[in-house]
């Protein structure tokens, strides 16, 4: 389908906009989706679509947060194979299942995460004792983070970086990291058969792509430099904001 230079125009800054908060708090899609499908996409190509321009920005944050040496590859091998795994599989089920109850369930999970950082002032602040080894983490959560990302997808950057925190005892700028890392191998394995089954439209997803790719890198540098003091109040905001939008499209409030 062809859109007008304007319409690509206003795709172009709101992918800048979804991912300098990605980079930070994850939540981008509320923008880049909704966008997408006033912009006349089916829902199957807008959010194959998204999945692309996503890739751009989770990319570039992890690319950013490599070179500062936030995270290790060569640490991390494993937790990346294990969560590229969870999302390959978790988009091959989400084609044959009706995920209406996980919408359902979604906002009270998200309000959980919104309210234990909002009155958990101190979390995050240091690392803290590991829970369990990344070996575990990488073959339980890990799985479990990519698999949500692939089925689904909603505030699961905010679940990463809660999980890192919680189970490997990152402090919080540590665990964005790790969990952009995680997020763009999900977001890159989900692509892959979103593109097998043709429900990509290139032009409008590497045109926000590169919107992506700038938000991504303005917002990890934040990340680097404000630290807990950005992070915390925008993971708080944008479950708010998360909840309050799935319990709208759910007529609660009509």
């Amino acid at each position: 389908m062809e859109l007008g230079i304007d319409i690509l125009a206003i795709l172009f800054g709101v992918a800048i906009l979804a991912g300098f908060i990605d980079a930070i708090a994850g939540g981008g899609g509320l923008l880049t989706i909704p966008a997408l499908m006033a912009a006349g996409l089916p829902p199957a190509m807008a959010l194959g679509t998204n999945k692309l321009q996503a890739c751009g920005g989770s990319f570039s944050a992890s690319f950013y947060f490599i070179r500062k040496k936030a995270v290790n590859l060569k640490q991390i091998w494993l937790l990346i194979l294990c969560t590229f795994i969870g999302s390959a599989s978790g988009t091959i089920f989400v084609q044959h299942i009706d995920v209406e109850y996980l919408k359902k369930l979604l906002p009270f999970l998200i309000l959980i995460i919104g309210i234990y950082f909002l009155f958990s002032p101190s979390i995050g602040d240091e690392d803290r004792k590991q829970r369990v080894s990344l070996t575990t983490f990488s073959f339980t959560a890990a799985v479990i983070f990519g698999f949500y990302d692939g089925m689904f997808g909603p505030a699961a950057g905010s679940f990463m970086t809660l999980g890192c925190i919680l189970l490997l005892g990152f402090n919080l700028s540590k665990s964005v990291a790790h969990a952009k890392i995680m997020n763009f191998t999900s977001n890159f394995a989900s692509l892959i058969f979103f593109t097998i089954g043709g429900a990509v439209i290139w032009k409008v997803g590497l045109i926000m792509m590169v919107g992506q790719f700038i938000g991504g890198t303005l917002g990890a540098k934040m990340v680097m430099t404000k630290g807990k003091k950005l992070i915390r109040p925008m993971l708080v905001t944008m479950s708010f904001i998360m909840v309050a939008k799935m319990l709208y499209e759910q007529g609660i409030f009509n």
